[in-house]
């Protein structure tokens, strides 16, 4: 029997997200007579728990039960359970200085821990997460930035609505400047961003345009890898060989600086890849990019100016070019940025349904079925004990 726990999210800032809706859990239990589920109560959980016993799921602050307990942000130390499997991002498998305390008391309770962030499908593509959902609050509040900075438009936060169908509404009638927007990234986040392009009337434009001309009406350029990796040595871009030796690789977005008013940043980042451009680029009088919705949100990473976390109540800040400090947003010689890591946060319910119908959809049949090689990569702990693919946590893992 598969007994599954949805469990109230501790981390603070509290998140509003939950991994299964209480129509999926009421799918789940009326489709599959091994499978039962609790719910945790939860004051901050965008479904509430009155909707989880209108659709026959039992609310409970005892889920010793539970054989496979699932969250989504990391669960405070006190919080876990000796002995449980377990199911969240743990920001772990970089090494995060942050989450080693982290490990080491899973590593002591005994614990198995599943990453969502490591489940992949045979070609590394991710199976499961909330970069749709990022992406698509992320470009809203990119756009919504250069409204406020240059009062040619006005568009509310995304939290004013309830949902993302109400979202859409709220486009109509939107006439944006002829404003040009580089879109990074070719994953979820990407697609997400397309999708707000679109429902705002953007056009897609290629690259050799974007760079040449001007238009009278709002464009985006979408900037793949190939579009901007280029091998030291032979000129190209090979996606493998990149993220093996990212380091052999210079960055070709520096000519777009000069073209673009507004980066949409969705593209993947390791410390070892190039950055989009430096800090001293931003120093140029060509350098013509006034807002950048940094929505992978890596600190001082693919775009160098991200100093860090915004909010959800104040996402947006300026860096002013010259001292590269963070000021208030909005003000002359800054580049506005927005950088929040919770984006999906804005639009809970929509995010927690598209992510229960992927958990549902390649994850909990498996687990349901004893496991599977997608889950035996993606899984850091087992009792305890790092898994082989993830051996080279062993220093990470082990108390100081």
């Amino acid at each position: 029997m598969l007994v599954i726990g949805l469990i109230r999210e501790g981390k603070i800032p509290a998140d509003n997200r939950v991994a299964l809706t209480p129509a999926q859990c009421k799918w789940l239990v009326k489709n599959f007579d091994d499978i039962s589920i609790l719910v945790q109560s939860s004051a901050h959980r965008c479904f509430k728990d009155e909707e989880y016993k209108r659709a026959g799921i039992e609310v409970t602050e005892d889920l010793r039960s539970c054989n496979l307990l699932l969250g989504i942000k990391e669960v405070p130390i006190p919080q876990l359970m000796a002995g449980k499997q377990y199911l969240f991002f743990s920001h772990t498998k970089k090494m995060q200085s942050f989450n080693r305390p982290l490990m080491h008391a899973m590593v002591d309770k005994g614990i198995t821990l599943v990453d969502y962030e490591c489940l992949e499908h045979n070609d590394g593509q991710r199976i499961i997460g909330f970069g749709f959902f990022a992406g698509i609050v992320g470009a809203h509040n990119g756009i919504m930035t250069y409204g406020n900075r240059t009062g040619a438009f006005h568009l509310d936060r995304v939290g004013a609505v309830k949902d993302y169908r109400e979202l859409i509404h709220t486009y109509f009638g939107l006439k944006l400047p002829p404003v040009k927007i580089a879109v990074t990234g070719s994953g979820r986040v990407a697609h997400g961003i397309l999708e707000i392009m679109n429902l705002m009337d953007v056009q897609e434009v290629e690259p050799d345009e974007y760079l040449s001309r001007n238009f009278e009406y709002p464009v985006y350029v979408q900037l793949k890898g190939n579009d901007l990796y280029r091998h030291f040595e032979t000129g190209k871009y090979n996606r493998e060989d990149f993220h093996e030796h990212a380091g052999d690789y210079r960055c070709e977005f520096e000519k777009y600086c000069s073209q673009t008013d507004i980066l949409m940043n969705g593209i993947y980042w390791e410390p070892s890849m190039p950055r989009l451009f430096s800090m001293q680029d931003m120093l140029s009088p060509d350098f013509r990019i006034q807002v950048i919705a940094d929505i992978t949100d890596d600190k001082n990473g693919s775009v160098p100016c991200n100093l860090g976390d915004a909010t959800i109540d104040n996402p947006i800040y300026g860096v002013d070019k010259l001292s590269g400090i963070k000021t208030a947003p909005y003000l002359p010689g800054s580049i506005d940025m927005m950088a929040v890591g919770n984006l999906p946060n804005e639009l809970p319910r929509d995010a927690s349904r598209f992510f229960g119908e992927q958990l549902i959809k390649y994850v909990l049949g498996d687990i349901r079925k004893g496991g599977s090689p997608t889950i035996e990569r993606a899984t850091i702990l087992k009792d305890g004990k790092l898994t082989e693919t993830f051996s080279y946590l062993e220093e990470y893992a082990r108390p100081r």
